[in-house]
């Protein structure tokens, strides 16, 4: 096996690298120089764009995965410009010049990426941080401006760079997108804009539609939502939250596996080392005061910071900085239920309130534990892209024909299912809702029972389920499909075959 190989997410990745590798003497020169950039990405950790509004949380949030307040939240130059987060043995940023230079800039005083960089912006391709964090061994994580932003250069520049290497011809780079995946951040409103966006977006995607096999949304801010607007939420904000990720889940779905509440503001500040134990010291102080004197300072943010009490104001304002109300409320509780808890595990319980832990929980479902596939679906989009993209009919054909061989192996089942997936998810196939919707659930989770919509059911039901769907999948695909639905149609009875077949192995 070569140093490559090695590198690579798994064995579809390797079969589409061996693919590629073979094809190059047989292609035109400016069809293997994508090629080249193919094998280059599939060597590379899966791309992960965080993607939304502008001032909807993406640098916060993105501070929050990493696990290190690096990315600068106010706006700056830095925050007009996509910055790529990736994993190295020593820590530095590099400023990418629109003309392939590069300069290194030390990390400003806080331990973050410079907001102002002191060079001319608009000769500026985008940002490249290293870092030694171990969540970045394999994920790179994107972070873009703001769509919707009036400054059309960062545009500009987020479309160059998602759109792949600047030495290639232009169709060719689309070919060979930067992101291979989205984590998309929405707030309190679904705007009919979000939707193109989030479409326009993922299109960047190796040319592949956005869909439950490569992007997820998430609800940022949720503390922010007026529980009493939201109907069955009781008051709670929470369960508020919850209950709109779902409604705007309905609304974004196919386009995302799902939409997940977090308070990013607070996952930063417990993740990333910004609550210390002077700020639980502190907390520790105002669970002391009188029942009607906390409720009334936590009103609102102006009387938490101006009203008289033993914690000073400034104090007071650095915890709305890193907490705001909702997660000083969800402390002062904690201490309330527990008066000795550490800072420490006051800590751990700001982290769970921020709801952090569940995007993780899915990014890692929906992407990490699929990155061999995803990677591999990519790839394999942008091989065929760059071969229709060459106007050579017999390239074209041949390179066709190399990926019917490659995809006719029973190990590439998982490269038929997300291509079902994608065109399922982007309409390209049509099906009734219910099938469709049947279909999709087999990117929304790895797991078995939630593939089959049996969540919590006894495993002989679920194997039950799985046999009697086979069958008449198989059926539909002979008998009821037409020929595009039916392509989809076999791969379906396969994936649910062979969920029958782990099943019984765990009986």
């Amino acid at each position: 096996m070569t140093a490559q190989a090695q590198q690579l997410a798994g064995p579809l990745s390797a079969a589409v690298a061996s693919l590629c590798a073979n094809l190059q003497p047989q292609v035109s020169p400016a069809t293997a120089a994508g090629f080249r950039e193919v094998l280059r990405r599939l060597s590379a950790p899966l791309q992960v764009a965080v993607a939304g509004r502008i001032k909807s949380g993406k640098s916060t949030l993105v501070n929050a995965l990493i696990g290190r307040r690096v990315a600068p939240t106010d706006v700056g130059e830095c925050t007009r410009l996509v910055t790529r987060f990736q994993y190295g043995t020593v820590d530095r940023v590099e400023v990418v010049f629109t003309d392939g230079r590069k300069q290194v800039l030390p990390f400003d005083p806080a331990g973050m990426i410079p907001a102002d960089l002191g060079v001319d912006i608009a000769r500026v391709s985008h940002v490249e941080a290293y870092l030694t964090n171990a969540v970045l061994r394999d994920l790179t994580v994107i972070d873009t401006p703001g769509l919707g932003s009036l400054d059309a250069a960062s545009v500009a520049r987020t479309e160059a760079l998602l759109a792949g290497e600047q030495a290639l011809d232009p169709v060719s780079r689309n070919a060979v997108a930067g992101a291979e995946a989205v984590l998309y951040v929405v707030t309190q409103g679904v705007r009919s804009d979000d939707q193109q966006a989030l479409a326009a977006f993922t299109a960047a995607t190796a040319s592949r539609e956005a869909g439950p096999v490569n992007a997820i949304a998430v609800l940022n801010k949720a503390d922010t939502i007026a529980a009493e607007t939201v109907d069955g939420a009781d008051g709670d904000t929470w369960k508020a939250a919850v209950l709109l990720a779902q409604r705007q889940a309905r609304t974004l779905k196919p386009r995302v596996a799902d939409v997940l509440p977090v308070i990013g503001l607070v996952a930063e500040s417990a993740e990333t080392g910004g609550f210390t134990s002077a700020d639980a010291d502190a907390l520790r102080k105002l669970a002391l005061l009188d029942e009607a004197t906390r409720d009334t300072m936590l009103m609102s943010a102006d009387l938490f910071a101006a009203w008289e009490c033993d914690v000073p104001a400034g104090v007071r304002a650095r915890l709305l900085e890193k907490l705001d109300l909702y997660g000083i409320r969800c402390a002062l509780q904690a201490l309330d239920a527990e008066p000795s808890i550490t800072a420490g595990a006051l800590r751990r319980k700001l982290l769970d309130a921020s709801g952090l832990e569940g995007v993780r929980g899915k990014l890692n479902a929906v992407f990490r534990s699929r990155a061999d596939g995803i990677k591999a679906a990519a790839a394999l989009a942008s091989v065929t892209a760059l071969a229709a993209a060459s106007g050579d009919a017999a390239e074209r054909q041949r390179v066709h024909n190399a990926i019917e061989v490659l995809l006719a192996k029973p190990e590439a089942h998982q490269l038929r299912l997300l291509e079902a997936l994608t065109l399922v998810a982007s309409g390209a196939v049509a099906m009734p809702p219910d099938l469709a919707e049947e279909v999709l659930r087999f990117g929304s989770s790895p797991d078995p029972a939630e593939q089959l919509g049996l969540r919590g059911r006894p495993t002989q039901e679920l194997v039950a389920h799985a046999l009697e769907r086979a069958g008449w999948w198989r059926s539909f695909a002979s008998f009821g499909a037409t020929p595009a639905q039916s392509r989809v149609a076999h791969v379906v009875h396969r994936a649910y075959f062979l969920i029958w077949q782990q099943l019984r192995g765990r009986r």
